[in-house]
């Protein structure tokens, strides 16, 4: 792994911190990293707290990479997509510690994870892929229709309203908040507890209770595929 990405480990508990310049934009390379983070953390068999820098966690996909041409557009977000699945269907928890804002696929990112916690501040949370001028794929409206409550997923998904943390937390978008000077020091004590967790029971409750959102969003991610002629 590169400096895009940290891996640490204390005991069962790793963390894996984004840390991509100003805005933790979320490229090919920072997704590889991801990956192999994970690959780590299920080597270990740890619970994985996921974070970025204080005051961002993620602003989304790396528009650079977004804006070359509507193949290479999919091809990152089937990457992010893949991700989103790959984490909801952890072995071991997912706890999602959003230091700050999170927009676009770092707000999916919170509804790929099992438990989220953010900061209280001046935040902003949310989905705004219609006030940038992009069509929502099929696979980002399957997680924001299976994570989101009913009233904020049209707000979100179809608005693009914007939330501050505390109405994240009504949302769906985070399940908790905070102290800034607090959120990993809460996020490691969420994670002690669920270490305790018999993590075969949990896992396989995880796909009995995810089973229906799971092939809903694969079935998404080979809809935007084919929609983009990456299939």
């Amino acid at each position: 792994m590169s400096d895009l990405v940290t891996y640490t480990r204390r005991d069962a508990v790793a963390t894996i911190t984004l840390n991509n310049g100003k805005v933790n934009a979320l490229s090919h390379e920072v997704f590889a990293e991801l990956n192999a983070a994970l690959d780590q953390a299920e080597s270990d068999h740890a619970v994985v707290i996921l974070t970025g820098q204080p005051g961002i966690f993620s602003a989304g996909y790396d528009l650079k990479e977004m804006t070359r041409s509507p193949e290479a557009a999919g091809a990152l977000v089937e990457v992010g997509s893949s991700l989103s699945l790959r984490l909801l269907s952890f072995p071991t928890p997912v706890i999602a510690a959003c230091s700050g804002h999170a927009i676009a696929k770092g707000a999916f990112l919170l509804l790929s994870s099992d438990l989220r916690l953010g900061v209280e501040g001046p935040f902003k949370i949310g989905l705004n892929e219609v006030a940038i001028g992009m069509t929502m794929h099929h696979s980002g409206i399957e997680l924001a229709r299976n994570r989101l409550q009913p009233a904020a997923f049209q707000r979100a998904v179809i608005n693009a309203e914007m939330f501050d943390p505390q109405a994240a937390v009504s949302a769906g978008f985070l399940d908790r908040l905070a102290p800034a000077d607090a959120l990993l020091d809460s996020a490691h004590a969420e994670a002690a507890r669920l270490v305790e967790l018999d993590m075969k029971a949990h896992h396989q409750t995880k796909l009995k209770a995810r089973a229906g959102f799971l092939a809903s969003l694969k079935d998404a991610i080979e809809k935007d595929a084919a929609h983009l002629g990456l299939r």
